[in-house]
C-alpha cells in the first residue's frame, strides 16, 4: 500500500485518469488499489462524472465500500444518486455499521427505511441498533464490528480467530473479553496474544480493568476519555455491563471536528452558517437570529449614548474615545470567553473552579487595565493637553476591561451551571453587553467631573 506526497499523488492522478479514458481496468485497478485509501480518496473526488461511472464499474461494492465511507456527507449524498441500487446496497453491507447510521441519519426517513429493507438483515439489524440511540451518545456512534473472545478461550484458538474475523473488523489491537452473559470482563491487546504460549487461557493474560462507556454518555465525554488514556478505541456497555460495540479514535477525531465547529459557531454567533458550501441565502438565513437580535442590543447602545447627550454636547471631544472604550471592552471580554469556554470544553475547569477561574480573569483585567490606563492618560494629555480628560478616559478603561473580563467569564460558567453547552455565550453578544457597560462606566465618571472639564 503506497502512501503519497502532493507530486506523487498528480502523477498518480494523471496515469488513473489515462487508465480510465482507455478504459485500461487492469491498468486502473493495478494502480489504484495499490494506493492507501485516504490517497484513493483524495484522487477518486478529482474525477468527472463519466471516470466516476467507470470505477463502480472496475470497483466491487466491498472495493467501493471504504472509499464511500471516508466521504463527507455532502459528496456522499451526491454519489449515492449516481450508483447502481443492487451495487448500492451490496455497498453498504460492506460498510462499517457507524458509517451506515452517519449516511442514513442525514437522509430522508423514508429513503432510509427503504435502503435499510434491502440490506442484509444482520447488517440491517445492527444498524437499526445503532439508530435507537439518542443522538450524539456512544451508542450512536459506536460500530458493532469488533472481535470479543471467551476468558475460557486458548491463545491460540483466539490467533486462528483473528485470522478469519479480523478483515471484518474496524479495529484488531484490542480484543475485548465477555463472559457467558456477554458483560466484559477484561481486555487483552494483540501484543499480549503474540507473546503469550498458544496454549494460555485468556484470564490468564487479560486485563480486568477494562475502562469502557456506557451507551447513553455523551459523544464529546466519549472523545474526551479516548484522549484522556490514549486509547484506540473504547468499548462501549449496557446497564448491565453487556459489551455492545466500540468507539474507535477516527470516530473521536470526526466527533471533536464537529463540536470544534459546533462551539466555534456558536462563540461566533455563525451557528450552522460555518459550511462554505452554503449558498449565500441560506447563510444569511442562518446568521439572521443573532443578527437581529444584536441590533436591538445596539438599540440599547444608542439609548445609553442619548441619555449622557447633554454631556456629549459640552464637551463633544467625548465622543472621540467611544470607539476605543466600546472595543477594548469588547476584545477583552471576548478573551475572557474563550478561556472559559476551552477550559470548561477540555474539562480544565474543575468542582471549585468557578470563583478561582474569576478571580484570575478579574485580577488579569484589572492589570491589563491599569497598563492601558497609564499609557492612554499619557498620550491623551500628550495630544490633548487636557490632563483632566485623560484621567476620565484612563480610569475609565480601567474600569471597563477589569469588568469586561469578569463578564465574559462569568457568563459561560454560569451558562454550563445550567447544565447548558457554555458555547452559546456568542461572543458578539459579550461584546454588545461590554460596551453598553463600557458606555455607562464612561459616560458616569465624565459627568461625575463635568465642572472639571
Amino acid at each position: 500500500m503506497v502512501k503519497l506526497n502532493k507530486k506523487t499523488r498528480e502523477q498518480y492522478t494523471k496515469t488513473i485518469i489515462d487508465a480510465l479514458e482507455h478504459k485500461d481496468i487492469e491498468q486502473f485497478r493495478h494502480t489504484f488499489l495499490e494506493l492507501h485509501p485516504s490517497d484513493q480518496l483524495d484522487v477518486f473526488i478529482t474525477l468527472n462524472s463519466d471516470n466516476r461511472n467507470l470505477v463502480y464499474a472496475y470497483l466491487s461494492p466491498d472495493e467501493f465500500a471504504e472509499i464511500f465511507g471516508g466521504l463527507n456527507i455532502s459528496n456522499q449524498k451526491l454519489y449515492f444518486l449516481e450508483l447502481d441500487e443492487l451495487y448500492a446496497y451490496q455497498m453498504f453491507n460492506n460498510m462499517f455499521t457507524d458509517d451506515v447510521v452517519d449516511f442514513l441519519t442525514e437522509i430522508n426517513e423514508e429513503r432510509a427505511e427503504d435502503i435499510l429493507s434491502k440490506m442484509d438483515n444482520v447488517k440491517a439489524t445492527k444498524v437499526r441498533a445503532l439508530l435507537s440511540y439518542a443522538p450524539e451518545t456512544a451508542g450512536a456512534i459506536m460500530t458493532k464490528e469488533l472481535i470479543s473472545i471467551s476468558s475460557n478461550d486458548t491463545v491460540g484458538n483466539v490467533l486462528e480467530t483473528l485470522r478469519q474475523d479480523a478483515p471484518g473488523a474496524e479495529i484488531i489491537y484490542y480484543l475485548y473479553v465477555i463472559d457467558a452473559d456477554e458483560k466484559l470482563v477484561g481486555v487483552v491487546s494483540l501484543r499480549d496474544l503474540i507473546i503469550a504460549s498458544p496454549d494460555e487461557k485468556i484470564e490468564n493474560i487479560m486485563s480486568t480493568r477494562a475502562v469502557s462507556v456506557p451507551e447513553d454518555m455523551d459523544q464529546e465525554e466519549v472523545g474526551q476519555l479516548i484522549k484522556k488514556y490514549d486509547f484506540l478505541a473504547v468499548p462501549v456497555v449496557s446497564k448491565q455491563n453487556r459489551l455492545l460495540g466500540i468507539v474507535t479514535v477516527d470516530d473521536v477525531m470526526d466527533i471533536l471536528e464537529e463540536e470544534m465547529t459546533e462551539d466555534f459557531g456558536e462563540i461566533s454567533a455563525t451557528k450552522g452558517a460555518t459550511d462554505v458550501n452554503l449558498s449565500g441565502f441560506v447563510t444569511a438565513l442562518k446568521r439572521a437570529p443573532w443578527i437581529l437580535a444584536l441590533m436591538f442590543f445596539g438599540l440599547i447602545t444608542a439609548s445609553v449614548i442619548g441619555r449622557f447627550e447633554e454631556t456629549l454636547e459640552s464637551v463633544v471631544l467625548l465622543a472621540v474615545f467611544m470607539p476605543l472604550i466600546m472595543d477594548s471592552a469588547g476584545n477583552v471580554g471576548t478573551q475572557s470567553l474563550a478561556v472559559a469556554v476551552r477550559g470548561l470544553v477540555l474539562g480544565d475547569v474543575q468542582k471549585g473552579g468557578f470563583w478561582r477561574m474569576i478571580r484570575r480573569e478579574f485580577s488579569a483585567g484589572v492589570i491589563l487595565g491599569f497598563i492601558s490606563m497609564i499609557l492612554i492618560t499619557l498620550l491623551v494629555t500628550i495630544l490633548y493637553g487636557d490632563w483632566m480628560l485623560a484621567l476620565i478616559v484612563g480610569v475609565s478603561i480601567l474600569l471597563t476591561l477589569s469588568v469586561s473580563t469578569v463578564i465574559g467569564t462569568t457568563v459561560p460558567l454560569l451558562i454550563n451551571k445550567l447544565k447548558l453547552d457554555p458555547a452559546i455565550a456568542s461572543g458578539p453578544f459579550i461584546t454588545t453587553v461590554n460596551d453598553i457597560l463600557g458606555l455607562l462606566i464612561y459616560f458616569t465618571i465624565a459627568t461625575s467631573l463635568m465642572e472639571f472639564l
